[in-house]
């Protein structure tokens, strides 16, 4: 007789996460070595480079007209361009989600637009149509309402970029809600606004949240479309990455590396919003199931 036991049930199979430890430090190591080249070092050079010649140099650096003029642009187009993302995404994700119509499909993929069509070429279609040379363009500039070169060509280009980032994360959520409360709440009387405030978006407020927080980095950081439709004008349309870019063309570079950092603090500061933001979830979602016993 062999003295080899068989093999049990536990030695045959193996989940597919129950790799070897050396395998297990390998794939941490190697996201670790990635993150370090791809995201730390760069951020690591950004402050080295703003505080080259002190901490003084790079206040003085952004505290400059143009500099002031471009941090409250960046911040007053994302300002005006969140708050259409999310009517934008509120209706859309309620017309998927709640409704069956010919075109559901099409609709879908037209909010996924933004994500495959370069800013640049949306920034061009911009001037194309609204610009000085095109009908409708000509008219409101000699209206006195230019949009191309100014404010609202900017909060259109920050909008068209941005407004996938809050659909895309509510039609899961509302997926996954299904109709059967909105239903319930209809047949007891509520009106649609009453069940959308009390039922639908109570469901959805941390997707919400997400979303405003992934639009909000993403609007700061634009450049491409903005580029093409703001002109450039130092004081007037340039943002804070056009400002970045033309203060770099220009050798200013604790001008362009402060205003780089100050533009990465805010990224990291949604960041750390988004973090904590999870966590009390996940802390509200842990107590739920505690109280219902799961």
């Amino acid at each position: 007789m062999s003295d080899l036991a068989p093999p049990t049930a536990a030695h045959r199979f193996r989940a597919p996460t129950e790799e070897a430890p050396w395998l297990r430090r390998l794939l941490i190591l190697g996201t670790v070595a990635v993150l370090a080249l791809l995201l730390f070092a760069p951020l690591f050079v950004v402050f080295a480079e703003a505080l080259a010649k002190g901490p003084m140099a790079a206040l003085a650096a952004l505290a400059t007209p143009d500099a002031a003029s471009a941090v409250r642009l960046t911040l007053t187009v994302t300002a005006l361009a969140l708050p259409l993302n999310i009517l934008f995404g509120l209706a859309a994700a309620w017309a998927i989600t709640k409704f069956d119509f010919p075109g559901k499909a099409l609709l879908i993929t037209l909010i996924d637009l933004p994500f495959s069509v370069s800013p640049v070429v949306a920034g061009l279609c911009l001037v194309l149509l609204l610009g000085a040379h095109s009908s409708l363009g000509g008219y409101l500039v000699a209206s006195g309402f230019p949009v191309i070169f100014a404010l609202p060509g900017l909060v259109l280009a920050t909008t068209f970029i941005t407004f996938p980032f809050i659909a895309r994360e509510i039609i899961p959520v509302m997926i996954e809600q299904g109709r059967a409360e909105e239903e319930a709440a209809l047949t007891l009387g509520a009106g649609g606004w009453r069940v959308f405030r009390t039922v639908t978006l109570p469901n959805i407020r941390w997707a919400l949240l997400y979303g405003v927080l992934l639009a909000n980095a993403r609007a700061m950081g634009e450049f491409g479309a903005v580029a093409v439709v703001s002109g450039r004008i130092r004081g007037q349309t340039a943002t804070m990455p056009i400002t970045i870019e033309m203060n770099y063309n220009e050798y200013l570079t604790i001008a362009a590396f402060s205003m780089a950092a100050l533009l990465s603090v805010l990224a990291l500061v949604t960041l750390g919003v988004k973090i904590l933001l999870e966590w009390k979830h996940a802390d509200q979602l842990a107590a739920h199931h505690r109280r219902q016993g799961v």
